[in-house]
């Protein structure tokens, strides 16, 4: 199966949360650009491609691992382009937040994506679908080229020091933990 057609199985699949409407608006979206665009999955995609990032967290100790990313100069989670060699994009999400972060050892927390997340680029739209990672004990971040920093935040820190878009995550991957 093709990144594309995994991509569209995952988001025909996923059952957003009843209490956002939004959450439907934007998988709906996301649908019909890939329906749309051959080429929805990658960056050349002009009019914006589906991105894959994933929430590192450690529930033990109540945190997120955050990245002040090197372009935009603010705290996300990680993630990013889905690359060719991906082979879903659960892999794609995984792939890039233990690049982005240097720790080995992650899983995605089950259940498929948790968010959906729509935002303006530098480079186009992104259409962002959001996995968690639950990292494993002891676990030891190193910053990656693409980061200014790394680090680990309670979760009532993440709204000083981050947008309101990686705010709901936080608050969506607790609901789910």
């Amino acid at each position: 199966m093709s990144l594309h057609a995994d991509a569209a199985r995952v988001l025909k699949e996923w059952a957003p949360p009843v209490a956002a409407p939004d959450q439907e608006q934007l998988r709906l979206a996301y649908l019909e650009h890939l329906a749309g665009h051959p080429d929805g999955m990658w960056k050349s995609c002009g009019e914006g491609h589906i991105t894959a990032s994933a929430l590192v967290v450690d529930p033990a100790h109540g945190t997120v691992l955050l990245t002040l990313h090197r372009k935009l100069r603010m705290w996300l989670q990680m993630g990013g382009h889905c690359e060719p060699a991906d082979p879903a994009l659960a892999s794609a999400a995984l792939r890039e937040a233990t690049e982005e972060s240097g720790v080995t050892g992650l899983v995605l927390l089950p259940g498929g994506p948790v968010r959906l997340d729509r935002h303006l680029t530098p480079c186009a739209w992104h259409l962002d679908v959001q996995y968690a990672a639950i990292a494993p004990p002891g676990a030891v971040e190193a910053i990656s080229d693409e980061s200014l920093d790394l680090r680990w935040f309670r979760y009532d820190e993440v709204p000083s020091v981050a947008d309101e878009s990686v705010v709901r995550l936080v608050a969506r991957v607790r609901e789910l933990l």
